[in-house]
């Protein structure tokens, strides 16, 4: 039985972009089981594609997973795909940092080929559109048991493009944490985990000072009154801000990578 692939990608839904990637892997492995994770990453934005991985692939089975968030197609970056140390997990990509996140959070990269000669591709390869002729048919592949040492020239793992990301630190009795991503909703993903917040003495139920807001660290949106700040885990354990019934990313006036300090009130 073919395995699982997940695909993400910057496409969007107007154009025919998924659909064609669609095809091109249900005529190579119709028994496979596409899972759409996302195509609404904003265009060209590799980190937000990879947060979006690293937070969405470890509740997805051991499989294909293909992304492509590619704004440097056709030019110098490599096309990848990769092995990660846990479950087996097989990544296909460009080289970008978009595969980094996931790796690294899936036990890192135990194994990796440069697809761009792959003797999978489509021929001719368009310069535009290697979803289609490139990343699409080499994970299709994959996923019906293609060896990955067959996809593509082998490369030493550590070679392949990681993503620099801001780093949550301690101050004083301050905790400095980034905005590292932002939803729809106007919340605010901090680059700070469940344990750090803990192991600095902060506990649930208490106000905070947040950038000299006051804030309650709580469980949800509606432990506070409409309208105000709530310090909260996310539902991938992640700690983030939000306005009940509105905007924390308007209400601290927040931009990505902006610090975030974090001490008691």
């Amino acid at each position: 039985m073919a395995r699982v692939i997940t695909f993400l990608s910057d496409y969007g839904h107007d154009d025919d972009f998924v659909g064609v990637c669609h095809g091109v892997m249900a005529r190579i492995t119709p028994d496979a089981r596409v899972i759409d994770l996302t195509h609404g990453i904003p265009r060209h934005d590799v980190r937000s594609g990879a947060m979006v991985l690293r937070r969405a692939l470890p509740y997805c089975p051991p499989g294909v997973h293909l992304a492509v968030v590619d704004p440097e197609v056709g030019g110098a970056r490599r096309a990848v795909a990769l092995r990660t140390g846990e479950e087996d997990h097989l990544l296909v990509g460009p080289d970008n940092g978009l595969l980094s996140l996931a790796a690294q959070r899936l036990g890192g990269a135990v194994e990796a080929v440069d697809i761009g000669r792959s003797p999978h591709r489509l021929e001719p390869v368009s310069a535009t559109f290697h979803g289609r002729d490139l990343f699409a048919p080499v994970a299709a592949q994959l996923a019906a048991g293609a060896p990955l040492a067959g996809a593509g020239d082998p490369i030493d793992p550590a070679e392949l493009v990681h993503l620099d990301m801001p780093l949550a630190h301690a101050d004083g009795d301050e905790l400095v944490a980034h905005a590292i991503g932002f939803d729809r909703f106007g919340n605010v993903m901090l680059d700070l985990e469940h344990t750090e917040l803990t192991a600095s003495g902060l506990r649930l139920g208490r106000e905070l000072l947040v950038n000299g807001e006051p804030v309650r660290y709580a469980t949800t949106f509606t432990d506070v009154p409409a309208g105000e700040l709530l310090l909260y885990e996310d539902a991938y354990r992640t700690l983030a801000l939000a306005v009940n019934r509105g905007s924390a990313a308007s209400h601290l006036g927040l931009e990505r990578d902006a610090e975030v300090r974090i001490r008691p009130a």
